[in-house]
């Protein structure tokens, strides 16, 4: 394998792929040579990520995928597999933050915002597990660094992105005698359409919504997509079970 294509062959499935994060590293990947899988809910946007990696040295297919839908992510798995005939990389990247203040949150909420953050990295896991050991591939978990510190109106995210780190952590521990690694980021605030249609409750305290964004500012996508594509990578082929906070130096004080 050429090192300038690291992933040349290798068939990758990045969820929440439509914006974000999630598109800065199926460009990453397509790259360097992957057979990438973008999978999302909003088809229009997916066609445009494609679009973009065009004349790139890897491929780039897409399909729809709820992850709050169990369903939904056990069928993106099978379409990648279908797709490529194996699977060696699965991205959980999928998510979505929306700030409430924890007393006003509804039940529905609670299970939606625990559903899309931490049961589909579970049911895609899950589903592409098998897969990944055929190969010895490799998970990475996008988590947040909510999901090592609290974060203000933000009870269910911060839950169910500390379950992010702790579905890592105990797959590597399942997962010990196997070749099958399982890594997790956790990004501080990056500069992506979701920052910038942000909605907080009326009458917070906005500078505790911020402090998310740490003194040098948000980031870009595609720094801490560097960081998703090294852990998917050979480079880190000692790397399991841990958990990468790229944060411009939040949480060092």
């Amino acid at each position: 394998m050429a090192p300038d294509l690291p992933f040349a062959g290798r068939s990758i499935l990045v969820t929440g792929a439509s914006s974000g994060l999630g598109a800065a590293a199926v460009r990453r990947f397509a790259a360097g040579g992957g057979l990438v899988h973008a999978a999302a809910r909003d088809q229009q946007r997916l066609a445009e990520v494609a679009a973009s990696c065009e004349g790139l040295p890897g491929t780039v297919s897409f399909g729809h995928l709820d992850v709050a839908s169990p369903t939904d992510c056990r069928a993106a798995v099978a379409a990648a597999v279908e797709r490529h005939g194996r699977l060696d990389v699965l991205v959980n990247n999928a998510g979505r933050h929306d700030f409430r203040v924890t007393a006003d949150v509804t039940d529905e909420q609670w299970a939606h915002d625990i559903a899309v953050n931490l049961g589909g990295a579970f049911f895609c896991s899950q589903a592409a597990i098998p897969h990944l050991l055929e190969t010895n591939g490799n998970i990475v978990n996008v988590s947040s660094v909510a999901g090592v510190v609290g974060e203000a109106y933000s009870a269910a995210y911060t839950a169910a992105k500390h379950g992010v780190v702790g579905l890592t952590k105990a797959l590597a521990i399942e997962h010990l005698r196997s070749p099958l690694r399982v890594n997790c980021v956790c990004p501080g605030g990056m500069d992506t359409p979701q920052v910038h249609d942000i909605e907080v409750p009326d009458g917070v305290d906005f500078d505790l919504v911020m402090r998310i964004s740490a003194t040098r500012g948000f980031m870009s996508a595609d720094s801490v997509a560097a960081v998703v594509a090294f852990l998917a990578s050979d480079d880190a082929a000692s790397v399991h079970g841990s958990v990468q906070v790229v944060d411009h130096g939040h949480l060092a004080g």
